[in-house]
């Protein structure tokens, strides 16, 4: 793996790949890596001769300066990691790997953007969008960045943040780039919890009692066969709300689940559905925002 920390020093290197007609992945992150970006990483590296890793923490996709502050930025554990793929795997990747991990400045290096303001319509308009205003636009100029810097022919998101693939697949459509979105399942840990850097944010206490969300999503995936949507949606943000009534001993100091939402949409239009044959040729898909011990978590379920 080799380590880039300025702009014009990854193009070069992406200029030598497509010289020797190497197909490029990119994998763009905002570090705090754990294993489901390495899943991101080691898929691309199988499909691809070039990889792109990007560590690099957003300013402009926060719009609470509280949890930009809060977010982990671990670049040398970040690091050590990518290089215990690499042995995982053989080492064979050393020379076709490169992390880029530029500061906010060679990101931005006329200041960071306010004149660039994408807007992606209805899928951009629910569950994230109302709730985090700026949000899917700053992610779609670092994004768009990232691709005029590494200019690769697939691109490796995880399908946690499913919104977030969504958006990418517009703005693909928008600026017209021939790249293929590549999303990835969700890694889990053994709990159930679905891996996130958020994760190491959460109390002993918090983080036992996280894999509850998504051992009540998987029930609610079992509900779907016998219940409407709306009564689904309602016993997932009930029964999350009220656990610490009915736990209270794993409950300890006022820890508490705080659902932000639930909603239960059709997984290609990303609208809210009313019943279940509302749903597309994708089928539905649950998506849900939970605060707990001040972090914010998502999750997914497929229905």
């Amino acid at each position: 793996m080799k380590q880039i920390t300025k702009a014009a020093e990854l193009q070069q290197a992406v200029a030598e790949a497509k010289a020797q007609n190497l197909e490029i992945g990119l994998v763009p992150t905002m570090g705090a890596l754990h294993e489901g970006h390495l899943s991101l990483i080691e898929r691309a590296l199988k499909e691809n001769d070039f990889v792109v890793v990007s560590l690099f923490v957003n300013p402009i996709q926060f719009n609470n300066k509280e949890d930009l502050a809060k977010y982990p930025r671990t670049i040398e554990a970040d690091l050590d990691l990518i290089k215990s793929l690499e042995l995982r795997i053989k080492g064979a990747c050393t020379d076709r790997l490169v992390a880029f991990t530029p500061t906010v400045e060679e990101m931005y290096p006329d200041g960071e953007p306010t004149e660039i303001v994408y807007h992606f319509g209805p899928v951009e308009e629910v569950m994230e969008g109302p709730r985090r205003p700026g949000h899917f636009s700053g992610v779609a100029v670092v994004v768009r960045r990232l691709f005029d810097l590494a200019q690769p022919k697939r691109a490796y998101f995880g399908e946690k943040d499913y919104q977030q693939v969504a958006v990418i697949r517009a703005l693909l459509e928008q600026i017209k780039y021939p790249i293929e979105l590549v999303p990835c399942p969700i890694v889990r840990a053994d709990d159930g919890l679905a891996l996130s850097s958020r994760n190491m944010r959460l109390s002993p206490a918090a983080r036992a009692i996280a894999p509850t969300i998504n051992a009540t999503l998987e029930q609610a995936a079992e509900m779907a066969e016998y219940e409407d949507v709306d009564d689904v949606k309602e016993w997932v943000v009930d029964t999350l709300a009220s656990f610490h009534e009915v736990n209270p001993s794993l409950c300890p100091d006022g820890l508490k689940f705080e659902p932000e939402y639930f909603e239960i949409v059709d997984a290609r239009t990303l609208q809210p559905i009313e019943n279940w044959d509302a749903a597309g040729d994708l089928g539905a898909v649950g998506c849900i925002a939970v605060w707990l011990d001040g972090v914010r978590l998502i999750d997914i379920v497929k229905f």
